[in-house]
């Protein structure tokens, strides 16, 4: 099966690409759109502009990008076109996104897909995100933390490393504070560096930390591609 994925630069569409990749879906294409609003509840918007100038590079793969409004209504509209570019340009027979406990997330993805003929593949459905990030981090990839809204994740986290000890605190702030390990309450997004995906690793040569009213972010100001 030829699929395209919902990439945002994070862990989770990361993964569910390695996952599919595992399973014998063949990738031609990557679909990320960029939303105007930080506040979108559909896509991530913390330094997705690396995700087409290195991300894809990094991974070989070649990619859709588009802006959106992120707003109700038009973030379906402008999903609907790209899976329509995507079917044109890559014939792709499905599509795969990282999903994990988002009902709202999974149902207007599918819908869109379903209107178009498309399958669609979510390979992080329901499983413990503390497994599946056990997991993620066991087999090589490399994240870090890039926007952090939640208590209890101050300024500190910003550009950690998310690895095992980030996990277990990541635990201990999830029974204090009810945080989602996996982030998908919009507690935090990550970007992927490096991974056994990834044809090159990106190394971060220069950032800034923003903080605003409890929420920040790890904006990347200078990257590049770098050899294994």
């Amino acid at each position: 099966m030829r699929v395209a994925v919902l990439y945002t630069g994070g862990k989770d569409s990361t993964y569910a690409m390695h996952r599919a990749i595992q399973q014998g879906r063949e990738v031609v294409c990557l679909i990320t759109l960029k939303p105007e609003s930080q506040s979108s509840f559909m896509f991530h918007s913390a330094n997705i502009n690396w995700v087409k100038d290195l991300q894809a590079k990094a991974l070989g793969v070649p990619m859709i990008f588009k802006k959106t409004k992120g707003v109700k209504g038009d973030d379906l509209k402008d999903l609907k076109a790209a899976l329509q570019m995507a079917i044109k340009k890559y014939n792709i027979d499905g599509v795969v996104f990282g999903a994990n406990a988002s009902e709202y997330q999974r149902y207007r993805i599918e819908a869109a897909c379903a209107d178009l003929g498309l399958r669609t593949i979510v390979p992080l459905w329901h499983i413990d995100p503390a497994k599946y990030m056990s997991d993620f981090i066991n087999d090589g990839f490399e994240t870090i933390f890039v926007s952090v809204a939640a208590e209890g994740l101050n300024q500190g986290w910003l550009g950690r490393k998310y690895d095992l000890q980030a996990l277990e605190d990541l635990k201990i702030l999830h029974a204090k504070f009810g945080i989602n390990i996996g982030g998908e309450g919009n507690e935090f997004e990550t970007f992927v560096i490096n991974g056994p995906i990834f044809k090159k690793r990106i190394e971060i040569i220069e950032a800034e930390k923003i903080w605003k009213d409890e929420h920040g972010i790890y904006d990347i100001k200078k990257a590049k591609l770098a050899k294994k």
